[in-house]
Parts: structure tokens; C-alpha cells; sequence
């Protein structure tokens, strides 16, 4: 398996698309239940394949990921050939990034000496798609990317 298994709540919700994808095995519900039943490694099988094209169509999807802790921020944008980051840390040490007192202190403060901001960019390994999982295990969210927009736009503006 390449990338985890679905879990029991992400699996109901893609029902639909877990029955098309054993039709298109040939697979009927009667099928699939004596498969559970008398086979259940198969059925693992068939789930982990069923989990990793689903990983495969969202994180070919994916343009931002943010990871946000108590005193950083680690902001992505994903394009086509490249990673890039836009990474902040606040040097405050009354300040939780994650509360939103610590947020609010920090819409308002951004530009103090308590702040400090890195840009970096980073080309993909040969698999574009894992790298991408590979910062979701790390804690990273998949969002619209409406933070790193506007410090883009800060950044840039400076």
C-alpha cells in the first residue's frame, strides 16, 4: 500500500464510489459480502487499493497545505513542478499560534520583531503525490491557501 487505508468514517462516506469501484471488478454487494466473509485478506486488499486511488485523485488535486503549531507556520503552495513554503515564527513566548488570542495577536503584530518569515521552494522527488502525503503525516491540512495568498502578496509588497 502506498500511501494508508481510509478509515472506517472516509470509507462510508465514499460508498458510492467504493460500489462502482468493485463493479468495475465485477464484484456485486453478494460478492463483496462472501469476499468479507471467507477471504478477508482479499478484502484488505481490495480496500487499501480502493484507499490509495483515492489518495492518489486528492493529492493530485492538492495546490495548498498548511501546518500550524504554537509558534510556527509552515505555509505551501504546490505547483506543478515545485513545492514552495512560506514559513513564520513568532518569537513570543506568550504566544500560541494555535489559540485564537495567539492568532489575533499575530494578525496584529505580524510585521514586530517577535516575527520572523522564510520563503524557500524545494522541486519534487520522483513522486510528486507522496511528497504531498508525506507532509499531510506530518500534520499539515489541505486548505484553499488563503494565508499564503496574502503573504504572498505581503512579501512581495515589502
Amino acid at each position: 500500500m502506498k500511501y494508508t487505508r481510509l478509515t472506517k468514517e472516509q470509507l462510508e462516506e465514499l460508498r458510492p464510489e467504493f460500489v462502482n469501484f468493485l463493479a468495475t471488478q465485477s464484484i456485486t454487494g453478494d460478492e463483496w459480502d462472501t469476499i468479507k466473509r471467507d477471504k478477508p485478506k482479499v478484502a484488505e486488499e481490495e480496500l487499501d487499493i480502493f484507499s490509495d486511488l483515492v489518495w492518489e485523485g486528492v493529492l493530485g488535486k492538492v495546490s495548498y497545505l498548511e501546518n500550524i503549531s504554537d509558534k510556527q507556520m509552515h505555509l505551501f503552495y504546490l505547483t506543478e513542478k515545485e513545492m514552495k513554503l512560506i514559513s513564520v515564527k513568532v518569537m513570543n513566548p506568550g504566544i500560541d499560534l494555535t489559540t485564537p488570542i495567539g492568532f489575533d495577536w499575530f494578525k496584529r503584530n505580524w510585521q514586530s520583531d517577535f516575527v520572523e518569515y522564510l520563503t524557500a521552494s524545494k522541486a519534487y522527488t520522483e513522486d510528486k503525490n507522496l511528497d504531498k502525503f508525506l507532509l499531510l503525516q506530518q500534520g499539515a491540512v489541505i486548505t484553499k491557501g488563503d494565508l499564503y495568498k496574502w503573504f504572498e502578496k505581503v512579501i512581495s509588497t515589502s
